[in-house]
């Protein structure tokens, strides 16, 4: 059996009780924190919170080299883990194809994703979101500014009156992980797109003390959101609910709002 946890948002306590026990009862404990990671937990953290020894896989090791995980599945119970809920990622999908192409059974235990809580937290709703799109460093692309895909898809949203969820940059290399701020993305959307679009920063999703606001994106660049992990929303027109939510949850200013507000 290989069965797929997701741990959830924030840190070791953020699983749900079924997650926790699937880990109580495995045989071998794998990992992967290249996709997402929970910045509120070391691996040593979820060890002890779970007294368990956790094998952590890199892109390599899950995407190249599963059979390591997919042998300790067919002979036994193995959970496999990640930040967030565990089937957001292609990844994570192929990697229970491949299971079940051996015969071996999986399951998936999920946990709250940054999806969900993004529109949990500021009152956008929910199936009024498109597609999501990710912000990445200019040094992780090779170029200068924003990539055309972005800007397409955040205007392609727009055009069909949805909101875009911009999930930003977690850069890792030799010298360890850089993560993209709010204001970095909300700086760059202001000098590559547009500066007077109304944006919301939701920070630290799944924590104790989430924030968020919501201004014009040249306001929110010169705002400091604190400790990471970071998300840019790009709303379309509002309903007047979401124009409440993110009035009275965001600190949005009243007039931008009204420039927003569905007719």
């Amino acid at each position: 059996m290989l069965t797929f946890v997701g741990l959830g948002l924030y840190d070791e306590r953020s699983i749900t009780l079924a997650g926790r026990d699937a880990i109580a009862s495995a045989d071998r404990v794998f990992a992967e924190f290249y996709t997402s990671r929970l910045v509120g937990a070391t691996v040593t953290d979820i060890e002890a919170f779970h007294d368990v020894d956790i094998e952590v896989r890199d892109r390599a090791g899950v995407e190249q080299t599963p059979d390591p995980v997919l042998d300790a599945a067919a002979t036994g119970d193995a959970v496999f883990l990640t930040a967030g809920d565990t089937m957001i990622s292609t990844t994570h999908v192929d990697l229970r194809l491949r299971a079940e192409a051996r015969g071996i059974e999986t399951r998936v235990i999920h946990g709250t994703s940054a999806q969900a809580a993004a529109s949990s937290l500021t009152g956008l709703q929910n199936y009024r979101f498109g597609k999501a799109t990710t912000l990445p460093f200019e040094r992780s692309h090779g170029g200068d500014g924003v990539p055309a895909s972005v800007v397409e898809t955040i205007e392609d949203n727009a055009e069909r009156d949805l909101h875009t969820l911009v999930f930003l940059d977690i850069d890792v290399d030799d010298d360890g992980e850089a993560y993209m701020a709010g204001d970095t993305a909300a700086e760059l959307l202001a000098d590559h797109w547009r500066p007077d679009a109304l944006g919301v920063v939701v920070a630290r999703a799944g924590s104790p003390d989430p924030v968020i606001r919501a201004d014009t994106l040249d306001t929110l660049a010169t705002m400091d959101f604190g400790d990471p992990l970071h998300l840019l929303l790009l709303p379309s027109s509002l309903h007047y609910i979401e124009r409440d939510a993110l009035a009275t949850i965001a600190d949005a200013p009243e007039s931008l709002l009204e420039e927003y507000l569905a007719e």
